[in-house]
């Protein structure tokens, strides 16, 4: 099988690769426009294997989309590129338009006259794999509720609201055109490779360098943590095995206050790196209280039944040994994310919509 994975340079993209790499015996092009956060670094270990390519395309791009298509004539594909970074939306929504919904508006109709050229069985087994959030589905703000696959749409910010599009156009070429569709939505993923500017790595990196580490308003917002190797394993459960014109939640079973995040870190750092940084007490009063974000929204959380009722897929990671991996990982690969920081991104708060 020949999978084509859009955003591969990124986060979760990455690990999607090196999962399919390693554990199946199919074919990944990855096609990334390597943006600010695309690090073919993170590619290395699957970087000259015979089964792995790399195609350097902008999403936007139709032409360059029509071509790898034809090259490489994929059985699947899945669609990770995106903007993803919540505060960056805030502070320039222009690029998470063109990106999420543009992008994904652009590859559903490269892929779908490319699969308008297979033959009948051809058509019949091949899949577009939408990967989306579960922020689309809003805010669960005073309630004991679990997001399903049937939640309403109440996206509060720009990066929300565009990935809410792209889940709606993906599902209309399914209905409209036959275009066999299959989309998921997924709760926080954190783990190895993150880029910084996320909440589990900024707190990590900060706090070896003695920095402030900013938690918005009260830290009480809620989020459901996935690590994203278990991400990775239910992505290719369901491209392979997921049913045409379904939905499928995951989620990590990991209901968290990022207070309880950040203080969790601050204490596993206080296990591996005892000796702080000059004038540093605790790696915990380094946290430091901020205004909140714009439209925040206080809790996801995501019922993963219906993954793990009809694709036999569960979490393998609970939170406590995701997180102690992910903060071994970051102490032992100093050069992944030191030569990310001589990039663009040097660790600054963004997102304050001023």
């Amino acid at each position: 099988m020949k999978i084509l994975v859009t955003g591969g340079a990124g986060f979760i993209g990455s690990a999607v690769i090196r999962h399919i790499i390693r554990d199946t015996q199919d074919t990944v092009i990855n096609l990334d426009k390597l943006t600010y956060a695309g690090n073919l670094e993170s590619l290395i270990e699957v970087s000259s294997h015979s089964r792995y390519r790399f195609e350097h395309v902008d999403i936007c791009d139709r032409n360059e989309l029509d071509r790898v298509f034809a090259e490489h004539k994929p059985d699947a594909v899945m669609h990770l590129a995106a903007e993803s970074h919540v505060d960056r939306s805030i502070d320039g929504p222009a690029a998470f338009i063109e990106t999420n919904v543009m992008g994904t508006y652009h590859l559903l109709e490269a892929a779908r006259q490319y699969w308008l050229t297979l033959d009948e069985v051809g058509k019949s087994s091949f899949r577009f794999h939408h990967i989306s959030t579960d922020e689309v589905y809003g805010d669960l703000e005073g309630t004991d509720d679990l997001f399903t696959e049937t939640t309403s749409y109440a996206p509060s910010s720009p990066y929300s609201a565009s990935k809410a599009s792209s889940d709606h156009l993906v599902r209309a070429w399914q209905r409209t055109y036959g275009l066999p569709t299959v989309v998921t939505n997924c709760s926080n993923n954190y783990g190895p490779y993150h880029f910084p500017e996320k909440l589990i790595p900024l707190m990590i990196l900060n706090a070896l360098d003695g920095k402030p580490l900013p938690v918005y308003g009260d830290g009480m917002q809620i989020r459901d943590w996935l690590f994203v190797e278990d991400h990775a394993r239910a992505l290719y459960k369901v491209v392979t095995e997921g049913e045409i014109g379904e939905t499928y939640n995951i989620g990590g079973h990991n209901e968290k206050a990022n207070i309880d995040v950040v203080k969790t870190i601050c204490s596993l750092l206080e296990e591996f790196r005892p000796n702080k940084p000059a004038g540093v007490n605790s790696y915990e009063s380094l946290i430091t209280y901020v205004k909140d974000r714009p439209g925040h929204d206080v809790r996801y959380a995501i019922d993963a039944t219906k993954i793990a009722q009809e694709l036999n897929w569960t979490p393998e990671e609970t939170f406590e040994s995701g997180i102690r991996k992910t903060v071994e990982w970051y102490l032992n690969n100093p050069q992944w994310w030191q030569r990310v920081l001589d990039g663009s991104y040097s660790l600054e708060r963004l997102g304050a919509g001023e």
